[in-house]
Order: structure tokens, then sequence, then C-alpha cells
């Protein structure tokens, strides 16, 4: 399946708010098909929700990359609300509850996520089971505690 390509040069429009989302897994230990797994697994029925309620959940577009032991998925949203909104849906809340079920803090599996507003320019990231990674490898590193629980209370600046 190919694509179009567009000769020459483009851009976007910049007169909408836009969110950029960065989520993915690494493979700590190959072995342990059975923790990695349902991780990876539990990723196409979100895409396929994603794609087909693309408008009323806010989704704009996501693009997919696989390395060796880790994977990144970009998505661009409408809102940090809307993203946080699909966070609470069913299908992603009974995919995080099986993680924690199965994986937790095992460490076969990490998962980490970036999310990046662009008009406002607040971050956040999270980091689960990962080596140093992404921003928690350019920024200092520091551990989830109840201040930094939940995307909202770390999106704040303390400015």
């Amino acid at each position: 399946m190919t694509k179009k390509v567009y000769t020459g040069r483009y851009t976007t429009e910049n007169d909408e708010d836009v969110v950029v989302f960065l989520i993915g897994m690494r493979v700590n230990n190959p072995f342990a098909i059975h923790k990695w797994g349902p991780v990876f697994a539990s990723m196409p029925g979100m895409i396929k929700e994603l794609y087909t309620h693309k408008e009323e959940l806010g989704f704009l577009s996501m693009e997919s990359y696989f390395g060796l032991r880790t994977t990144v998925m970009i998505q661009y949203w409408r809102s940090t609300e809307d993203l946080l909104a699909y966070a609470k849906g069913k299908k992603h809340l009974n995919a995080w509850k099986n993680f924690n079920q199965k994986v937790g803090n095992n460490g076969a599996v990490g998962i980490y996520h970036e999310t990046y507003e662009l008009k406002s320019g607040h971050y956040e990231s999270v980091y689960g089971n990962m080596p140093l990674y992404g921003l928690g490898k350019a920024m200092k590193h520091i551990p989830i505690t109840k201040e930094k629980m939940g995307a909202m209370k770390r999106l704040k600046r303390n400015t």
C-alpha cells in the first residue's frame, strides 16, 4: 500500500490548539512474551476505536514506529481534555487494569507516555519499568509522588 507523495515543500496551518501525545512500550525481557505480548496486543483495538470515532473523541491522527525493543506512537489530539477523557474510557481503562494485573512493577515490559500542550507549552510524562528515556533522559528524572499522581497535576508548572 503506497501513500501519495506531495512533491515540494508544505507546512500546516497553526491556528488551532493541538496536543501531541507520545505513548509506547519497551520489551525489557524478550523471553517474557506472556508479560509484554498482552500489552502490545491491547493497542490495535484502541487504535481502531480512535479512528472509528475520531471527531467525537477529539483524536486527530497518529504515526507508529517500531524498534527492536521499543515502540512509539505519536498521536495528535484536539485538546488535553479530549485525551484525558479517552484515558478514562472503557477500552483504555480495561487495558490499563490488565497491564497492572499482569505486569505492574514486574520489569519485563516498560511503558511510557509524554504529553505536550503546544499552546500552553506545558508537558508531562510517565515512565513505568523503563530506563532513562525521552524527557526522562533529557530532564531531571523524579519519582511520581502523591503530588504528581495524575496527568493534570503533572501538567501544572511551578513558575
